[in-house]
């Protein structure tokens, strides 16, 4: 029998347990594996790698042996900030994790952006920002879901919770990851608490003036020049099912958005070798202006140009659908296509 997550609602937060006193599972009751693999989502973000960093150091002060891993390459947001941290990169994740190992999910839940096989793994711990998704288990496991901008704010409460010294390089990639997801305070996915974390963690990650730090990032983020079409079409890249259908979402974030627009023929290709490649009924992607927050997110085809224009109220010209202001793929995206195909016939 299959226990699936149950959860319930109390001061916006969703939970299993009361997380300052819960147990935590010691290694040597971990399927006799010595090691939990803790990573986030594949195509990573800034707040996939720092949180599984984050979320790593935690579980080891908790004397459970963790370990952080990555399923993909970093973008160059991800180095920036990793440098300015002093830390080396997590390993990629091993292609032989034997079945029952020990595995902690952090920034996603979702089996279809998660590792290849992830059912065959035991799911130990999950420490999320976004919806619920198919994620079911064999036992009861420690999960940590709160709608807030990142999990990065998830962990800085677990670390003050805990009474847990946080330094400085850990700081400094809990404020990058928040600032990252947020886009500054400015996505509408930002909540008090996102707020509330940074104003506490700046003066430990030694940050003097904020504002000329994310846009230090978010300068990184944009330079894209380096990068093929294929490549920024997976920067930041999920896939979802709606109504049983397997779609794509991708998202770039920049200063220059007309550099990938202008581009948009050979993103077209990319585009359709990945629909083709992985079957997907649907691929959508979008090019957010972080200066102006502005969505501008291109077309592929016609059943794309139908569900985006029916779901979202827009017109589609030159294959753009302009969406304004919405911006956020986990708040305005994500949800918009899936009242749209609850509703549908």
């Amino acid at each position: 029998m299959k226990y699936t997550f149950a959860t319930n609602h109390s001061n916006n937060t969703l939970f299993t347990n009361t997380f300052s006193k819960q147990k935590f599972p010691s290694r040597k009751t971990i399927n006799n594996q010595s090691q939990v693999y803790v990573f986030g989502h594949r195509n990573p973000d800034t707040d996939a790698i720092t949180s599984a960093l984050v979320y790593a150091d935690f579980l080891r002060r908790k004397k459970i042996n963790a370990k952080a891993y990555r399923l993909g390459d970093l973008n160059n947001e991800t180095k920036f900030v990793l440098k300015r941290a002093g830390m080396k990169p997590p390993d990629m994740l091993p292609s032989y994790l034997a079945a029952g190992t020990a595995v902690a999910l952090v920034d996603h839940n979702e089996s279809q952006q998660s590792m290849e096989n992830l059912k065959m793994m035991r799911v130990t711990y999950v420490v999320d920002h976004h919806r619920l998704g198919d994620l079911t288990t064999l036992e009861p496991i420690y999960l940590r879901f709160e709608p807030v901008g990142c999990t990065a704010t998830i962990l800085t409460k677990l670390y003050r919770e805990n009474k847990f010294r946080i330094n400085q390089n850990i700081a400094l990639l809990l404020v990058s990851a928040i600032l990252s997801d947020t886009l500054h305070f400015r996505s509408p996915t930002t909540t008090d608490d996102d707020r509330l974390m940074v104003t506490y963690l700046l003066p430990i990650a030694k940050i003097d003036n904020v504002e000329s730090y994310a846009n230090q990032m978010f300068a990184a983020k944009s330079d894209l020049n380096s990068y093929t079409m294929r490549e920024i079409l997976f920067l930041d890249y999920k896939t979802f099912i709606f109504k049983n259908q397997l779609w794509g979402v991708g998202v770039v974030e920049t200063f220059y958005p007309n550099n990938t627009l202008t581009r948009k023929d050979e993103l077209f290709e990319a585009m359709i070798d990945e629909k083709k490649r992985s079957n997907l009924t649907g691929i959508l992607f979008s090019v957010i202006d972080i200066v102006n927050l502005r969505n501008y997110m291109i077309i592929l085809g016609e059943i794309e140009k139908f569900i985006i224009q029916k779901a979202f109220n827009v017109n589609v010209q030159d294959r753009i659908a302009d969406l304004g202001s919405r911006i956020s793929r986990k708040k305005d995206i994500v949800p918009s296509l899936e009242r749209y195909f609850k509703n549908s016939n």
